[in-house]
């Protein structure tokens, strides 16, 4: 039990929630990926109600380390005629280690139709493109990983296309959230490597109620916009294999350097 689509399928019932495990496989650290903890509060969130809208946006907050047995509980917090607001979190043994806030906002008709997102200039992989793996002791080698290193890219920007290597039968919200934390934050550029850093909090805002891509490919980028005083802001996005904008972002960062 490894991949995500087992570790979600393995979930027993629990009161107001699910219990799962997060498999060493899964760590980057001391505590979980967050792309993948995320993704199971999306989970259990979803299993509150059968007719809930597509997702639109999800607020987190990593709040302490995950690791092992974890129990994810979710709770409606509201529900109008457009939009409903779910919490989920996720504890262990250490206590509370994820808080998340998902707003799933039903399709409405609008007057209003304004997309400018264009996709960077760094092309889809072909079937002969040397993709990067990571570690076997850390998440990223769930992912396959394609990184821009050309000199064009701003000192403190990442592009990189992502791939999760076993994906079959995931929701599509479920997949995608897994995917977009998939970058080291942007200020690894500036420090110049691998340094002690933690992410503290994650807007995604969904662009489409049903994102999709070809043979599994998404772009994600992201740029560090300040980082001083031990704290980065970055702005992300991803675009799918099409070049279509899926989502944005913005992550803050704790730089212990």
């Amino acid at each position: 039990m490894t991949s995500l689509p087992e570790i979600l399928a393995a979930a027993t019932p629990m009161e107001n929630g699910l219990r799962m495990e997060i498999p060493a496989s899964w760590m980057q650290g001391r505590t979980a990926y967050g792309g993948v903890s995320s993704a199971m509060a999306l989970h259990a969130a979803q299993q509150l109600t059968p007719d809930l809208p597509p997702l639109r946006s999800a607020q987190v907050s990593f709040v302490g380390p995950l690791a092992g047995g974890v129990d994810v509980t979710a709770r409606l917090l509201r529900r109008g005629k457009n939009a409903a607001w779910v919490q989920a979190d996720v504890t262990s043994e250490a206590g509370l280690g994820l808080a998340a806030t998902f707003v799933f906002v039903r399709d409405m008709e609008s007057k209003v139709a304004h997309k400018e997102a264009p996709a960077p200039d760094f092309p889809l992989p072909d079937p002969d493109t040397v993709t990067y793996k990571g570690p076997k002791d850390f998440f990223i080698h769930n992912f396959e990983l394609v990184d821009d290193r050309s000199d064009a890219r701003g000192k403190s920007e990442w592009l990189r296309w992502v791939r999760l290597d076993e994906r079959e039968g995931l929701d599509p919200m479920v997949h995608l959230i897994a995917v977009a934390d998939a970058l080291p934050p942007a200020a690894f550029k500036l420090i110049g490597g691998p340094a002690p850093v933690s992410s503290m909090t994650w807007l995604c805002n969904l662009l489409t109620p049903e994102p999709r891509t070809r043979d599994g490919w998404w772009l994600l980028r992201a740029v560090s916009e300040y980082a001083a005083n031990g704290c980065s802001s970055q702005t992300m996005a991803i675009w799918n294999a099409d070049g279509e904008p899926i989502a944005t972002q913005m992550q803050s960062v704790a730089l212990f350097v």
